[in-house]
């Protein structure tokens, strides 16, 4: 069984037989709620690509400290995945965010697509991003991942026709679509971005402003997946044709 996972700030510095110290909300969970004891194996990352293997030296209220045994320096999965999820109502938005996290995408964006039904506006789109990012922090831990993914603000139509421009691949999913996804030739390195929309499907306009910039408008098969759920199978489709999960 893998070790637990537990995120840190920072692992600047660290080496064979440093210290590193966990405190916060984080130690506190795995102390408090895990019951983490003295000479248990974690794993400590920074999220971003560096890892250290160690035992448990001490354990407090809300710290406890490891003595690194190892560390790993991971480079960054190629090719890079970014979804845009538009958004879906109710609590599927997480939904969808744990199962991208768990499949390995670097980069969500919230996209307010002119059918979504939820709606984030002023302190509602702070709060909503911030549950994003907690959630995929979560499942990052879960799934072992020594890169967390990036949660964006809410994007715009015209923000998400940019990132597409700027994409190795871009694909828009489509229930009318006439390409199979599994047809597309997905480039080893760059960026893929994956453009999933609301429940309510995408209109007209927003599937010509993509088109326009450089996407291709596909389909996964005959079954018509949940917006919350389309993401993480277009995510599988592609990364079955990479180096990554070869």
């Amino acid at each position: 069984m893998s070790l637990p996972v537990h995120a840190v700030p920072s692992l600047d510095g660290a080496a064979t037989g440093s210290v590193v110290e966990v405190a916060g909300d984080e130690a506190h969970h795995a102390v408090a709620v895990r019951r983490l004891r003295v000479g248990e194996r974690v794993v400590l990352t920074d999220g971003a690509g560096r890892s250290v293997t160690g035992a448990v030296t001490t354990t407090g209220k809300r710290v406890f400290t490891v003595e690194v045994a190892e560390v790993a320096d991971v480079p960054a999965p190629e090719p890079e995945l970014v979804v845009v999820q538009a958004l879906p109502k109710g609590d599927r938005g997480e939904l969808a965010v744990e199962v991208l996290t768990e499949v390995g995408v670097a980069r969500i964006v919230p996209w307010a697509a002119a059918r979504s039904v939820a709606v984030w506006k002023g302190e509602r789109a702070v709060k909503s991003q911030a549950k994003w990012a907690g959630t995929a922090r979560e499942a990052a831990k879960q799934s072992r991942r020594s890169w967390f993914p990036e949660v964006s603000p809410l994007a715009t139509t015209a923000d998400v026709s940019a990132l597409a421009g700027a994409a190795d691949l871009a694909v828009v999913l489509h229930e009318d679509a006439s390409e199979p996804l599994a047809a597309v030739e997905v480039p080893p390195h760059g960026r893929i971005v994956v453009v999933v929309g609301p429940e309510g499907g995408l209109t007209d306009e927003e599937v010509a402003s993509f088109l326009a910039a450089g996407a291709r408008s596909v389909r996964l098969g005959a079954e018509v997946l949940r917006t919350s759920t389309a993401g993480v199978a277009a995510c599988a489709v592609l990364l079955a044709r990479t180096p990554r999960w070869r």
